[in-house]
């Protein structure tokens, strides 16, 4: 699959060739992050920090919180090593000090070893400092230490002219069960197909900011279809996960709603199809994912209502339930202010509501029975979504916040502060 890049210059997003020479310069790397972050995990490369120049830990800490990460550049101590898991990132890439002894000190599955390479030799320091280390001999020593390789054939990189598939097999064969990503000179949808039929995926930098090649084609470049109209189904769901319905998509339609960013589908019947169009029930696309056969898409979307169905339901299987669906009431009562609501009076008095949560949280604490934790934990929900809703938190932004916690690796001690 595709690994959109952003290499990280002075705050600013730009394509060098050799790694030394400026080609682009892209500006505020926000709406790049913006724009590839649809297509799943995009690799955010500090090369500041890489030279030892300097670094720009905040300008990809601000990235980390607008989709998935790997990050690298700078990389080489186990502090800044585990600052970035903690940070955000997914994943971190390190180089020159991906030693057994550091890789230990870290969770395999979250580590990519990035290993540069000029005519199949290892070179440091920023693609300056050539070395005399095959590559493929650095890949097997280090394959069972983490989850990934990020190789980068250096005298390809940015120069638009195809990449090294030998030596990509070579890699591959030499990783064992760590994935494997390989950049430098791809530009082409066929040599993303070859990769991913090998078992890597393809790091693109250059031909996507020079628009070479579009970031939907490279998307599409691996999937596949066994309908003899090639259409690929589609599963629609929430930001939740929730399915909301089937879809189908074409080269055509998948282009378009990655170029909108909107529920943009291709109906059998009437070809290209912007769901809610006419009805309004318009969808703001999040994320595309690819299923492991690739012959399937899952569409993440934010659903406008009244829903996705024709009939008028959420999904197609009937109305939805579960904490989704309180919030979503919560956000219309306080949208609508329906008259006599206690929902709306929650609103209107922040002391009522403040009040509301330490009655049910102590409840909650003093609840001794299955069914009175059960309700009491019910009762706690909703005042605390009312709490959310009302202070613009969605429970998408809870969800990614949980999902964030969970990637930490530091923890804090569990203590806990005297009751007044």
């Amino acid at each position: 699959m595709i690994v959109p890049s952003i290499d990280i210059v002075g705050g600013r997003a730009v394509q060098l060739v050799g790694g030394e020479t400026l080609s682009v310069d892209a500006g505020n790397p926000k709406p790049l992050m913006d724009r590839f972050s649809v297509v799943g995990e995009v690799a955010v490369i500090d090369i500041d920090a890489a030279r030892g120049d300097s670094n720009n830990v905040a300008v990809i800490a601000d990235l980390c919180t607008l989709g998935r990460v790997r990050v690298g550049g700078g990389i080489r101590d186990i502090d800044t090593a585990l600052s970035w898991l903690d940070t955000g990132a997914d994943k971190i890439i390190v180089g020159t000090a991906a030693t057994p002894a550091f890789l230990e000190e870290l969770p395999r599955e979250r580590v990519i070893v990035a290993l540069d390479a000029r005519d199949g030799a290892v070179v440091t320091h920023g693609w300056r400092k050539q070395t005399d280390r095959p590559l493929i001999d650095s890949v097997a020593e280090l394959s069972d230490l983490c989850g990934g390789f990020l190789v980068t054939f250096v005298e390809r990189e940015g120069r638009l002219e195809g990449t090294d598939m030998a030596l990509a097999e070579q890699v591959i064969a030499a990783a064992g069960d760590a994935s494997v990503t390989i950049a430098g000179g791809i530009t082409t949808t066929d040599e993303i197909a070859a990769l991913d039929l090998l078992g890597a995926d393809a790091q693109v930098g250059m031909a996507l900011y020079t628009e070479q090649l579009s970031l939907a084609d490279a998307m599409a470049a691996p999937l596949v279809s066994d309908r003899s109209d090639g259409l690929w189904p589609t599963i629609v769901a929430d930001e939740s996960g929730v399915a909301l319905g089937l879809a189908w998509s074409d080269a055509e339609s998948l282009t378009r709603a990655i170029e909108t960013r909107t529920g943009i589908y291709h109906s059998r019947t009437r070809g290209l199809w912007q769901k809610g169009a006419s009805s309004g029930a318009t969808q703001r696309l999040l994320r595309i994912d690819v299923d492991c056969d690739r012959d399937a898409l899952r569409f993440m979307v934010e659903q406008n209502e009244p829903g996705f169905c024709h009939t008028g339901t959420r999904t197609c299987f009937g109305d939805d339930g579960g904490i989704g669906r309180l919030a979503r009431r919560i956000e219309t009562i306080r949208r609508e202010r329906p008259s006599g609501s206690n929902t709306v009076a929650l609103f209107d008095d922040d002391r009522l509501l403040a009040n509301k949560l330490l009655e049910e949280a102590g409840e909650l604490v003093a609840a001794t029975t299955t069914r009175e934790v059960l309700h009491e934990t019910a009762d706690l929900i909703y005042f605390t979504l009312a709490k959310a809703v009302a202070s613009g938190v969605s429970i998408r932004a809870i969800e990614t916040e949980l999902d964030a916690r969970e990637q930490r690796i530091t923890r804090r001690p569990m203590t806990s502060k005297e009751i007044t």
